[in-house]
């Protein structure tokens, strides 16, 4: 009877590690897929183009974040959408937010200063999405081009979906992140995130 019980308990461990690894290769699959697909490639316009935010250094956005920032540039110079909003906010003693950074690196770089928002509320993806909803709901606008690192596209199009927009990935593939080794950290990073968030929602 033992034999039989220690068995069952192997049958089933097994069966849960199979599931797990199942599940993990299926969260990594999709987040590698929705990195290779740039939907500005198939949606001419969009009403609003949205950035999600990085560091930033006293009001510099970090290499990262600018190069999010000039990706948002050229869809706004290719007349993808009139409305720039810039997301995220601060880490504490920081002297600005990431929304006022990325927004300033806009103006400065010539995007006129009545196109572009900041939104320099929330400390996590989620909640930075949230806060754009909101104002964009205010304002009757609902499509959206998300702009991030590629491997964000799945977890960000999710939950910018989840919040009643209908949103279309454009990453940019030009950030400080070039080398295969950090690459692949963030494809690894994002697959567990989108995995999390997949279970646990934004909250």
């Amino acid at each position: 009877m033992s034999l039989v019980r220690r068995h069952r308990i192997l049958f089933v461990i097994a069966l849960a590690l199979v599931g797990a690894f199942v599940t993990v290769t299926w969260s990594f699959l999709t987040v590698w897929r929705a990195a290779h697909v740039d939907d500005a490639s198939s949606v001419e316009r969009a009403d609003a183009i949205v950035v999600l935010g990085a560091a930033q250094y006293n009001g510099r956005p970090s290499p990262v974040f600018r190069g999010r920032l000039e990706h948002a540039s050229l869809l706004w110079r290719e007349d993808r959408a009139k409305l720039v909003l810039v997301l995220g906010s601060n880490q504490p003693g920081d002297i600005s937010t990431e929304g006022e950074a990325g927004r300033d690196y806009l103006i400065s770089n010539g995007v006129p200063a009545s196109d572009v928002v900041s939104i320099p509320q929330g400390h996590t993806s989620y909640e930075s999405l949230e806060a754009a909803a909101t104002y964009l709901r205010a304002k009757n606008l609902r499509s959206v081009f998300l702009v991030s690192d590629p491997w964000h596209n799945a977890r960000v199009k999710r939950m910018a979906t989840d919040l009643g927009l209908d949103a279309h990935a454009s990453a940019t593939w030009t950030s400080a992140y070039q080398s295969h080794g950090t690459r692949l950290a963030g494809y690894v990073r994002e697959t567990f995130a989108y995995l999390e968030y997949r279970i646990a929602g934004g909250h």
